[in-house]
């Protein structure tokens, strides 16, 4: 079956705990994934290394990468690039690694239509209160920063039909397990496990003429 490594795209509302839910489902199945590393012209922060939280490139070194087509997907927020290297996820998907990144709606939909095998999860909490709660338990934003996040939810909430799978992160260990469950199931799907499809077909010509 299947052994090259899927590209999975999470998304979700802010406040849903999707980074919490990957960094368990690495922690727990380490050889089985990889989160991407994603490029940016940022300066590194106290503590960050190239290549483990970012690939720090100058503006001119991103650019180019965008002209010679080697992101998967990029966008540029508060003057800084960030993108997705296709070098590095093709490595991980060939050492049979699942590779997940974290990305919202328009970019994770600009994916789908360069990589129409991508597998797509939507995280969200059971609930509008319970999204409300979480956000005010992270002590970090005000009110107003809280309800812009809010409504920010339900506009992103009108493209969640876009995705495979929703996953409601109620329970976290039921909820890595679960997603753990989606993503190995898909290596079973019939448009991934074409070349074993062929081979099996000539495998079962060979016997009927061994037997003949």
């Amino acid at each position: 079956m299947s052994k090259k490594g899927i590209l999975i795209v999470v998304s979700g509302f802010s406040g849903a705990g999707k980074g919490t839910l990957m960094r368990e489902l690495i922690k727990r199945y380490q050889e089985t994934y990889a989160l991407s590393i994603s490029a940016t012209t940022r300066k590194p922060r106290a503590g960050e290394l190239h290549g483990r939280e970012y690939f720090f490139k100058e503006v001119a070194e991103f650019e180019k990468m965008i002209a010679e087509n080697e992101l998967i997907e990029y966008a540029k927020y508060v003057e800084n690039y960030y993108g997705t290297p296709h070098e590095y996820v093709a490595h991980q998907l060939e050492a049979g690694k699942d590779v997940i990144l974290e990305i919202e709606i328009q970019g994770a939909l600009k994916i789908k239509e360069k990589h129409p095998d991508v597998l797509l999860l939507f995280v969200t909490p059971p609930s509008a209160n319970d999204l409300k709660k979480r956000l005010k338990h992270r002590g970090t934003e005000s009110s107003d920063a809280i309800e812009s996040r809010m409504r920010r939810a339900v506009e992103e909430a009108e493209g969640m039909h876009h995705y495979d799978y929703i996953i409601v992160n109620d329970d976290l260990d039921s909820c890595v397990q679960q997603m753990h469950e989606i993503i190995q199931g898909e290596h079973h799907r019939g448009f991934r496990n074409t070349k074993f499809m062929e081979y099996i077909k000539a495998d079962l010509l060979s016997s009927l003429k061994g037997d003949s």
